[in-house]
């Protein structure tokens, strides 16, 4: 292919250094590269070693506050940043001396800037970074200021600060694109390993695990979703609120409005794989559609690789000949002219278009910047933009009912806890437990629970990485330079190896203090306080304002079933008013996949939660296998979508229509009360009759009838696994057994 030429051509350690340079951890990473190695070298030159430490500390701060923006919209994170900053900074010189007006302004802080949260990740990452700061500040005071001095130990804290926002200020400016380019290549890249899952379940292999195959997939279909969330802030805060984008811009748009149609399509369902399986063991079509699909993934995944390093793509003519073959036995099976097979190849025709349009559009994918005209480029901004929203929000999460509030009030009263103890244990080095506590305890226990497993190891880690190195390299410019590794190391992997970045900040943090002469003192209290710090943000999981998932469960399965009433609305809508990718249906589809994979997400953290909260969690896991199945059937009609006055004018059609609604409808209801939602014996008896296919039906009647029946057919077990999920055992065992 075109594109793996050019990479052959280029030299390798070209190749290396473009491949390395694209990559957004790298851009993250030599921005703070830039950061500290020009405070180090200050340090270094001016003799103000002891300066290092809090500058390296401020630089920190303001990295864990930075998220993505456009310049300016980075230059009102980082004001915002210093202005929390300096008040943190203010007020710990101020109330340090005064222990109970001291931990009960923290506690008081922390709660609200933990409520920042409910504005958006910005606002949330500020309030953490504010929290870290004024942390770093009680240890830097507690460490070597006598109180007149106070102040001059906070000046390195916001002078690093500083300077690190200007430079990302200024990085946003000079590579405004990147991290676009960044996210839809890796968008990409999650689509081309769906793909390659999907193309698992055309194996047409008798009593295959199905069902491990299916959550695999809804796992994997958890990440594209995400990625297309990212891709679209991302596209928001540069072009999404200037009104249409341009010729610059349009590539971008262009890009990620035909991922969300590969997306579509691929997670399309137009008949249960078992059936295939069993109907055409003996033909070559499954494995046709199999070897295409993975081929197809593999040309996304280039193609993510051609946006990120910004060269030429060409689909292939490997896969373009899949493409013929699998047409070709198509049509051999249709010349067989066998009944029993005449719905089944009709889906199979279904997929083979889909794949085809998925062909095309990989075909004619050009990375050249051109204007989008006809197309509905609006995108949903849900971030508030008015002082009178934000108030809104704020009050929402001022309940506690609210996620952000609970988690609020945990996180001030273990600061509480922590301070306490480290008056009564270990008033010298103690803030420490405080930094733990603020970096382990998360929102859902089970978070917490793998956070704290990976603080300790990576303590332990860092630890004995510290010891050896200050043996082996006693002299002070080796160290600071193994410091600025490892401070490099824990950017990172900050985000996915939590493990490793712990023992990367631990590794930094005593390298610099050594520069004071006390490394080797402070070996023994950092594991101590990490293990108390550890240990109470355990406890206040466990006992203050729990959020035990499996509490919740029935609110979120709830909203996956009313979210897919609204995409069946539009999806039905577009069959009688014609085909258009507007807001609208754009909105309602990307509603429920993010409702699917608030389930996914939740599930996951139950499995990390105590066995008394839990609840029915094969329940759950069983209940996400058939709705990601009742999506792929609403999905295979959106991607067919097409004016049909035959569709419109059908009356089993518009009845199998409304029925689906009213049984989605009172399931939704019924699962948010906790209950069980009555069984409608005519969903059957409507399938059947939607079923029967006279000769002379179009295609698009034939597909919609198709896919009415089947999810018609999935509603009873629909409905039973959600009673067995979320009402109590013995409950659900009850209404099983009467059934």
């Amino acid at each position: 292919m075109h594109h793996q030429a050019n990479r052959r051509g280029m030299p390798p350690l070209e190749r290396q250094l473009g491949h390395l340079w694209a990559h957004e951890k790298a851009s993250y990473g030599l921005r703070v590269f830039v950061a500290l190695t020009t405070v180090l070298a200050y340090g270094w030159h001016q003799q103000q070693l002891a300066a290092i430490p809090g500058l390296f500390l401020g630089i920190i701060a303001s990295a864990i506050a930075e998220t993505d923006d456009n310049w300016w919209g980075r230059c009102k994170s980082v004001l915002l940043s210093l202005l929390c900053f300096s008040a943190a900074a203010t007020t710990v010189v101020y109330l340090f001396p005064h222990p109970l007006p001291f931990i009960a302004t923290l506690a008081l802080a922390s709660f609200g800037l933990t409520l920042l949260g409910a504005l958006g990740e910005r606002y949330a990452s500020i309030g953490q970074a504010t929290v870290t700061l004024a942390i770093y500040a009680m240890i830097a005071l507690d460490q070597h200021a006598p109180a007149p001095a106070a102040w001059r130990e906070m000046i390195p804290l916001l002078v690093g600060a500083a300077w690190y926002g200007a430079l990302s200020v200024l990085w946003a400016a000079m590579f405004a694109n990147r991290p676009v380019r960044e996210r839809l290549a890796r968008l990409f890249d999650e689509l081309g390993r769906y793909l390659q899952l999907k193309a698992d379940l055309f194996e047409p292999v008798r009593n295959s695990n199905l069902e491990a195959r299916r959550l695999a997939l809804a796992e994997q279909n958890v990440r594209v979703v995400q990625a297309l969330n990212t891709a679209k802030t991302a596209i928001l805060s540069r072009f999404g609120r200037s009104g249409r984008p341009g010729v610059q811009s349009g590539l971008y748009f262009r890009l990620y409005y035909m991922a969300q149609d590969f997306h579509e399509r691929a997670s399309s369902s137009h008949y249960p794989y078992e059936q295939l399986a069993d109907a055409f063991f003996h033909s070559d079509v499954l494995y046709r559609c199999r070897r295409l699909l993975s081929l197809q993934g593999k040309a996304c995944q280039a193609l993510g690789q051609a946006i990120r390093l910004r060269q030429p793509f060409d689909y292939g003519e490997q896969a373009r000949q899949a493409g013929r073959d699998l047409h070709e036995s198509l049509q051999f099976l249709r010349e067989q002219q066998r009944p029993q097979w005449a719905r089944l190849l009709g889906s199979l025709q279904l997929l083979a278009h889909n794949l085809g349009s998925i062909e095309r559009q990989l075909s004619e994918a050009s990375l050249a910047d051109t204007p989008l005209e006809g197309i509905d480029t609006r995108l949903r901004d849900s971030s508030p933009h008015t002082l009178r929203e934000m108030g809104r929000r704020l009050r929402q999460a001022l309940t506690p009912g609210s996620l952000l509030f609970r988690h609020g009030v945990r996180i001030a009263l273990a600061l509480i806890a922590g301070y306490a103890l480290l008056r009564l244990v270990n008033p010298d080095n103690g803030y420490w437990i405080l930094l733990t506590i603020v970096f382990v305890c998360r929102p859902h226990f089970g978070a917490t629970r793998r956070r704290l497993v990976e603080r300790i190891a990576g303590t332990l880690l860092g630890l004995g990485a510290t010891w050896a190195l200050m043996q082996l390299f006693p002299g002070t410019e080796l160290q600071l330079l193994l410091a600025l590794a490892a401070a490099l190391l824990f950017f990172f992997t900050r985000t996915d190896r939590y493990l490793i970045a712990t023992a990367a900040i631990t590794v930094m943090a005593l390298l610099c203090f050594n520069l004071l002469g006390d490394g080797f003192v402070l070996l023994w209290p950092r594991l101590f306080d990490t293990l108390i710090g550890c240990a109470i943000a355990a406890i206040a999981s466990l006992l203050i304002l729990p959020d035990w998932e499996g509490r919740r469960l029935h609110r979120v399965m709830a909203q996956v079933v009313s979210t897919s009433t609204a995409y069946l609305d539009e999806v039905l809508g577009q069959y009688r008013s014609g085909m258009r990718d507007d807001l609208p249906y754009r909105i309602a589809r990307r509603d429920m996949h993010n409702a699917d994979v608030a389930l996914s997400v939740a599930l996951s953290n139950m499995l990390r939660e105590p066995g008394y909260a839990r609840g029915n969690l094969d329940g759950g896991f069983r209940f996400l296998a058939l709705s990601n199945t009742l999506l792929g059937y609403l999905s295979a009609l959106g991607a067919h979508r097409a004016q049909s006055d035959a569709v419109n004018d059908d009356p089993l059609i518009n009845a199998g229509h409304q029925r689906l609604q009213q049984s989605l409808s009172q399931l939704a209801e019924a699962l948010s009360r906790r209950e069980a939602a009555p069984a409608q014996e005519e969903e059957i008896a409507l399938a059947d009759a939607l079923e029967q296919l006279p000769d002379d039906i179009d295609d698009q009647t034939r597909l919609v009838r198709t896919q009415l029946a089947l999810m018609l057919r999935l509603l009873p077990r629909l409905r039973a696994t959600a009673a067995e999920a979320v009402l109590p055992q013995s409950t659900a065992a009850g209404r099983a057994s009467a059934a």
